[in-house]
């Protein structure tokens, strides 16, 4: 049976963890443009921003994305002034939708109702839309110095292996008892610099394979180590795999002309433009329900649709296949509210999945 160590660190061994993990830090923390050099001050929205950005997505895909965004949106109130259309054509091929729309309005709530100004107050900040534990607490203590714990992946990594947490980290007591454990050791003085540490400790050290215990600052006081546990911890719940699903996009044209629909404003890509696409139907649907389904759902006649072939596209939860059908417009008119017509060349204000994306790479080659 897994053991769990509940012990706490002695005041000793917390200043040893803060004293060594710093002085690693000031030495090799890697150098990002969200980052203060030397002696700057933070910059509280681009700490915000790259915080919206870093949940659930790696500091190497971020970079670009960082930059073009503050170049398009250099501050809170253009950010908060901005059609949300456009934040999430900037955020396009980032993922995780949901986060750009938070991020959008947790900027409108800050201009409206603070002046500009990035609460310095962890309750404030947690209060933002979008804004969970983790988020609340590395905005906090990099923007503002806030003594406040962060607990992500790569902090629950490093905690689970420095106390030997052979338990499931995702178990709601160890997170718990995890989260505790951060609290204790986030200091008073530097707690920004303290938690960035810990966060880069995991990224580039101690890593989820084969982590480098050779160059780890922390490592005489590794349990995980000691016990020989590195390669087996951290644990984590069996989970089922993501659901496998089936889209049917229907590329639908007149002339140089596409229909293009945008997604519901909740849901998986919220807000995003698509090919039409029927989500509900199952793998085996013919092309005569498929020409069904555009007159129910789009208001025209089309031609006998024709496979154009198979996209796969992997999202957290779901395993997608879209299989690509393609058709002509026999008469009838789009409904309102359905969508528009737009030529190939003429949808670059328009965010889309890269899923969508694909589709239409695939759409010159299938007519």
């Amino acid at each position: 049976m897994a053991r769990q160590h509940k012990s706490n660190p002695t005041p000793q061994t917390i200043r040893k963890i803060r004293h060594k993990l710093l002085a690693w830090y000031n030495i090799n923390r890697r150098e990002l443009p969200w980052r203060t050099k030397g002696t700057q001050t933070p910059v509280p929205y681009q700490v915000l921003v790259s915080e919206f950005m870093l949940q659930q997505t790696q500091v190497a895909t971020v970079i670009d994305y960082f930059d073009r965004f503050l170049k398009h949106f250099p501050t809170i109130e253009a950010l908060a002034l901005a059609p949300v259309q456009q934040v999430l054509l900037l955020w396009q091929g980032l993922g995780y939708y949901r986060r750009a729309r938070n991020l959008h309005a947790a900027a409108k709530k800050i201009v409206q109702e603070n002046h500009g100004q990035i609460p310095a107050n962890l309750a404030a900040i947690a209060s933002l839309p979008g804004v969970g534990r983790y988020t609340a607490g590395a905005i906090a203590s990099i923007a503002f110095e806030i003594r406040a714990p962060v607990l992500d992946g790569n902090v629950a990594r490093v905690l689970s292996r420095w106390f030997a947490i052979e338990e499931p980290i995702d178990k709601s007591t160890v997170r718990s008892h995890m989260w505790s454990l951060a609290e204790m050791l986030v200091p008073e003085v530097s707690p920004g610099d303290f938690n960035q540490a810990m966060m880069e400790l995991g990224a580039l050290v101690c890593t989820p394979r084969n982590p480098q215990c050779s160059t780890c600052p922390i490592a005489d006081l590794c349990r995980a180590r000691s016990h020989g546990l590195t390669n087996v911890i951290p644990r984590r719940s069996l989970k089922r795999g993501p659901q496998e699903v089936m889209h049917h996009v229907l590329v639908v044209k007149r002339g140089r002309r596409f229909i293009i629909e945008q997604r519901p404003l909740k849901g998986l890509w919220a807000g995003l433009w698509q090919m039409p696409t029927a989500e509900m139907l199952n793998a085996h649907v013919t092309a005569k329900q498929i020409q069904n389904w555009a007159l129910q759902h789009l208001g025209v006649i089309v031609d006998l649709p024709r496979p154009a072939g198979n996209l796969r596209h992997q999202t957290t939860h779901r395993s997608i296949i879209a299989k690509v059908w393609i058709t002509d417009v026999v008469e009838g008119k789009l409904h309102k509210s359905r969508g528009q017509w737009r030529t190939l060349d003429n949808l670059h204000d328009l965010p889309m999945s890269i899923l969508q994306q694909n589709v239409v790479v695939l759409i010159p080659n299938s007519i």
